[in-house]
Parts: structure tokens; sequence; C-alpha cells
């Protein structure tokens, strides 16, 4: 099968029981070792070696905590600190290849349990050679100072996100400004600093405190995008460099978000289309622009009378986008949907937006940092009338989610800190980069990909044909996984092409797991909503 980078050139396992058995280990931060000379840091004292305790869950038995002090602003090292949390799964192997830091995303995803899962999931000989590091970044989880800027800004029942009026539109105007008055009133001497690059530089703080020269990295989504800027400051400290579910980093935010809109859309209808196909079980019909046409009835309906006074038009979309992200969620998504438009019952629907689009409490953290780094990395629209237009624009070609991704984002249109402008990411002083990537990935859609790989000379890209879910490595493909496991042995990648794994199957009686949700825990816990 031909390569498509010829062709086309022609988040459900809990973090809590890490959470508490790290407590412990923040009680008692050190310091960070100086960052390499391309940092304002270079200047710093040297500082302590970090201290691991053992914080094991019945997971990750061998899972150790600590936590890092670095400067919250790396232009001034002897100044203010801030402390990032820390897990360790140490080499086994005889030998070590150093350090493989991990992250899964968002901006705003906690990485502390990604170690344990990444360890786990690489086979033994490889993971053995490493010690797997997850992080907090700054503003993230554990980490310290945490943001948090409005609580409950998800609650049920917002206004209809697609705004067929003055007052709808006003009133998302308002929730959204408000968001960023209440982030700017909380957290005006952290927000400054919360953004991909001074998130880069605490990578390379954490590389001095590990006493490592060189670090290998592994990046789902966002976490491409920030290993890519890492790697851009230091590329003399990177080993290895694993890229899954690549940012496109010419888009840096607004005109990434205006593509997500377009291949969210796509993979909307996929799932329809797979609803149809299995017409005997859901009796949504057999017709794909049927099945398109009852969604969208349900959503006009449930814009009037919100199911179960939680699920409205907004909330409605919530709970069907992750399906765009893994379609190990469609059964469930599928079996809701049809209760709802067929049975006439609402108790699916609203059970699927609880486990799938609702917001917990604590997500609020992730959300906060989210907008913090996507508002402050780059510049977006000050004019709500570009907004407003780009949006009605993408909307008649994309339905499905134009709208809820603008108001998601909204908050930069009045953000109190000034943009910075994103770093170019060229790089020609890498060793080899491996790149992955579904080819009908909505999140990252694949350009993005062949974008990234043209920025990184020497990169290799493995494409995952016909695939669309987002974060594909460590999550049941076993070439994908090989082509990871032999980089990370030796550091040699070439382009290569997978074969996707199959679609799910509805839910039998037995609630048996389809095959393709075998990525189900991995995608529980890459970062929010990125």
């Amino acid at each position: 099968m031909l390569h498509p980078l010829k062709k086309r050139a022609a988040v459900l396992l809990s973090i809590s029981t890490v959470a508490a058995a790290c407590a412990a280990a923040l009680a008692s931060p050190v310091t960070a070792a100086p960052a390499a000379a391309a940092d304002p840091a270079a200047s710093a004292p040297a500082r302590a070696a970090l201290r691991w305790t053992g914080c094991t869950t019945p997971r990750y038995p061998t899972l150790q905590c600590a936590s890092l002090k670095v400067p919250l602003d790396h232009a001034r090292p002897g100044g203010r600190q801030i402390t990032l949390a820390l897990t360790r799964v140490p080499h086994t192997g005889p030998t070590s290849q150093g350090p493989l830091l991990v992250n899964p995303g968002g901006p705003g995803g906690s990485g502390r349990s990604l170690a344990g899962y990444i360890a786990s999931a690489l086979p033994k000989e490889v993971a053995a050679q490493y010690d797997v590091i997850g992080f907090d970044p700054r503003g993230v989880g554990r980490s310290e100072p945490t943001l948090d800027c409005a609580a409950g800004h998800f609650k049920p029942v917002r206004p209809d996100s697609v705004p067929l009026d003055e007052a709808t539109e006003r009133a998302n105007l308002d929730r959204v400004r408000s968001f960023a008055e209440s982030c700017g009133s909380k957290h005006a001497d952290v927000l400054p600093y919360i953004d991909t690059v001074s998130a880069a530089r605490d990578i390379e703080a954490l590389r001095g405190a590990l006493g490592a020269e060189r670090i290998s990295y592994f990046g789902y989504s966002y976490g491409t995008y920030l290993g890519a800027v890492y790697a851009k400051l230091h590329p003399g400290r990177v080993h290895r460099l694993v890229l899954d579910s690549v940012v496109d980093p010419g888009g840096v935010w607004y005109e990434d978000n205006l593509a997500q809109d377009l291949a969210f859309d796509a993979r909307h209808k996929a799932f329809l289309a797979w609803v149809a196909q299995y017409d005997a079980t859901y009796r949504l019909g057999a017709d794909p622009a049927a099945v398109e046409r009852r969604w969208y009835a349900m959503r006009d309906a449930l814009r009037k009378t919100p199911a179960g006074g939680k699920v409205g038009a907004a909330e409605l979309e919530d709970t069907f986008m992750p399906g765009g992200y893994f379609n190990g969620y469609w059964p469930n998504l599928a079996e809701a949907f049809a209760a709802y438009a067929v049975g006439k019952d609402p108790k699916p629907l609203v059970a699927a937006y609880e486990r799938f689009g609702a917001v917990e409490p604590s997500a609020g953290n992730g959300y906060s940092v989210y907008t913090a780094v996507q508002c402050r990395d780059s510049a977006w629209p000050k004019d709500w009338n570009q907004w407003r237009a780009d949006m009605w624009r993408t909307h008649a070609k994309a339905p499905f989610m134009t709208w809820n991704n603008a108001w998601y984002n909204a908050p930069c249109a009045f953000w109190p800190t000034e943009a910075l402008r994103a770093p170019d990411v060229t790089n020609a002083d890498l060793p080899p980069a491996l790149l992955l990537q579904a080819t009908e990935d909505a999140a990252t859609p694949f350009e993005g990909a062949l974008s990234m790989r043209e920025k990184l000379s020497g990169s290799a890209l493995v494409v995952e044909e016909g695939g669309g879910n987002h974060g594909i490595a460590l999550s049941g493909n076993k070439c994908l996984d090989e082509k990871v496991a032999a980089y990370l042995t030796t550091g040699a990648a070439s382009d290569a092409t997978c074969p996707a794994q199959p679609a799910p199957k509805p839910a039998t009686a037995t609630r048996a797991v389809p095959p393709s949700a075998g990525g189900a825990a991995l995608h529980g816990m890459l970062g929010f909503r990125g």
C-alpha cells in the first residue's frame, strides 16, 4: 500500500489512586537543576537531585513520586518558584537508555498516571531500558499552584451553542467573557507564565534534576507540540522523540481549531454511517443521511426540552464529541441515541452525558490550563466579528461542533494576558523522530503530521491507514506498537503504513468490550479535550 505521505504529496482510567499516593511526596518538593545554556536560567546555581518515594498502586506496583521546583519566570531563575508533580517507573534492565518523559496532551492533561501506563504497555524488554517519567505541567493537577478559573463553567443547561438569535449569542459571549475575567482576577500572578515555551523550559529543568545528558520524550496530541518546542530549544538534549497524533505547528491555535471543526464533522458522519450499518440493532435507518437527519432532529428537540433537565443541544454535542476521539465509544453512544429517538427514553442519553460529556469539578483545572496555554501561546482575533464570520462559514460545511468548539476557545478573544508569538519548530539538529498519525483523526487532522514531518528533518511518519482514533500507539494496534518498540530500542525510524483496527460492533447482551476498544484506558488519560 502506498504510504499516504507520498499519496497526499503527489480519556477511562482514573488517576485518583495515584494522586493520593503522590500526596506525601509532594509535601517536600526539591529544587531543579539549572537549565541548559540556551535558557535564561543557565546562570542559576546547582540544584539538588530529586528524591523519589514509593507511591505504588495495585496496577503500578513500582511507581514512585517526587516533586521539583522550577522558576515561575525562567528569565528570573532566582525569583518565585513553583512546583511540578512527578511520577516514575524505574528501569529494570542492566543498562539504561535514560529517562523517557511522557505527556498526554491537552494542554491541561495530567501526566502522572501516564508513566505507569506507558511502562506497562511497552514490551517488558523495552520498558526495562527506560526510567519512564510522568509529570503534571505547570498549573496542572498536583503541581502547584494549580489553576481553576471559574467553577461551574460547564454546568448544564448551557445556551445553545449555535447562536440562531442575538440573545443566544449574547448569552454565550457573556459566559466566555466572564470566564476570561475570572481567570485574570484569580490568577493574574501566574497567567503570563502558563504557556508552551515555559513548560518546555520546565522539561529542561527536569532533565537537569534527573542528571541526564539527554532525555527521550513520548507525547500525544498537544504533547507533540510541547515535545517539538522542547526539541527546538534543546535539540542536543534529545535522545528519542515519539509524537503521536500530531498538532499542526503552523496553525497554533486559531487555525488549528478551524481545521478540527471540519475533521470532527467528517468523523461524526463516519459514526452515523456506522449506526446505519447496524440498522437491525439500532432501528435508526439504513441510510446514513437519514440517520444524520434523526440526530439533528434529536438536537432540535433537546434545544427546546433538555433531557432530564441536563442534556440540551450543547450538552448533546459534548456527549457525542468523544466518539470523534475514539470509536470504542460508538456502541454506547448509538444505544443512547436509539433509546431517545426510537424508544422515547431519555435516561440512557442522560447516562451517556454523565459518562462522556459532563465535566467533573476537578476538570475545571484542566480547562483552565487549556485556555491559559492556548490563549497565551499565540495571537487570537480580538474582533468578534471575525470569529462570527469564520464560524458561520465553517458551520455551513461542518455543523456538528463548529460553534461548540468556538465557545470552548472563545475566552481567548477576551484573554487578559498579551499573546506570545509561536516559535518555529523547524529543526535540522535532531536525531530521527518518530511520528504516528491516523489518516482520519479529527482532533489533529492528518495534514498536521505532514507539516511536522517536513519541519523535523530526518523524521519518519508511521500512518494508520483508515484509522480515525486520536492517540493510536500503545492502544491495541500491534503494527504500530511494534514500530514504537523498535524505535525506542534502536533509534532507527522509517516511513511505514499500518492498517487500522477493526471498527467496533454493537455491544452484545453480555456487554463485551469490542476489539477496537483496547485503547479505552489510554483514551481516558489523554489530555483535556486534546
